[in-house]
């Protein structure tokens, strides 16, 4: 059976059937590209041309960059040339190893002015504080931040002593500082109080200035993980959380664990490790252990258990 050939119109006719869809479907597409590939696509035709400078989803990350010059140059260009009538859904940011903090303040001020939702940014940089526009962002509905500076595990980045973000429901944190508010107790940090919305919330290794207590309050939060080591200088966790569902902590039990009326917690996760021969550990595992005994599931690690062993 001879196959028969196809016409050269044919082929060109298979081959524009996906630009003849309608563009919002095209701009769907390409949110599942990085920025760099995304942009490629306007060699493919006059279709594709401008298409990208109307994507409603940024994702710019170092490693898809030879050097950071060209990465700088690349993000800079993007920005400038990008339609400035449209709002942005969501901007996915990562830079593997250092940045200029201008470079940072410039992509997180075009985020919030341009009404973003989703916000993900994840740097080195030798920086105090994020841009104060990030925390008082309307729009906002999922924020993610981690500002290491150069050199430190730990990070050492100021996080607000207020916020004004009104539709946030997840926040993710990583190397940031808590600091007690202006109407804080002296000896408490109580950073969350203003999400009202706030139903999901991460934090991984941070640490609290100058107060021996971080507050954990809010009524509508569902979801708590929590990920820490022994250089956390905060010796207790107060929840006031009348609504959680899940706690999940990861790390070192150096930090005593107080709740106020966690009658709706039903799953907790505790994967504990200890680092050095100190009873103190393992004491405070066995203390969340009791204030967490009437959870309806409770999963612990290998690890765990063999820290309480060694209380025994």
């Amino acid at each position: 059976m001879k196959r028969r050939k196809r016409s050269h119109s044919e082929g060109r006719n298979e081959e524009d059937r996906l630009s003849d869809l309608p563009e919002c479907v095209l701009l769907h597409i390409l949110t599942f590209l990085n920025a760099k590939h995304a942009v490629r696509t306007c060699v493919l035709s006059t279709r594709w041309k401008d298409l990208w400078k109307r994507l409603p989803t940024l994702i710019l990350h170092s490693s898809d960059f030879w050097t950071f010059k060209g990465f700088t140059k690349f993000v800079s260009r993007l920005l400038s040339l990008r339609d400035a009538s449209l709002a942005l859904l969501k901007l996915d940011f990562e830079r593997h190893g250092c940045i200029e903090p201008q470079l940072l303040k410039r992509i997180v001020k075009y985020a919030v002015s341009h009404n973003v939702r989703q916000l993900g940014i994840s740097v080195k940089c030798d920086i105090r504080d994020v841009p104060q526009c990030v925390f008082s962002c309307q729009t906002l509905t999922s924020l993610k931040l981690s500002v290491c500076p150069r050199g430190y595990i730990y990070g050492s980045t100021l996080f607000p002593k207020s916020l004004n973000l009104t539709a946030l429901t997840t926040l993710h944190l990583q190397h940031f500082t808590f600091c007690k508010g202006d109407d804080d107790d002296d000896d408490m940090a109580e950073p969350f109080y203003a999400c009202r919305r706030l139903c999901d919330l991460t934090i991984d290794y941070c640490t609290v200035k100058d107060a021996r207590i971080l507050c954990i309050s809010s009524a509508t939060l569902v979801s708590l993980t929590m990920r820490s080591d022994q250089s956390g200088d905060f010796y207790k966790i107060v929840l006031s959380t009348p609504n959680l569902c899940a706690f999940a902590f990861t790390g070192a039990p150096y930090q005593q664990l107080l709740g106020s009326n966690l009658s709706s917690l039903e799953r907790v996760s505790i994967d504990a490790e200890i680092w050095s021969t100190s009873l103190e550990s393992p004491l405070i595992l066995l203390s969340w252990l009791l204030e967490l005994a009437n959870v309806k599931s409770l999963t612990v690690s290998a690890s765990t258990l063999q820290v309480y062993i060694h209380l025994n």
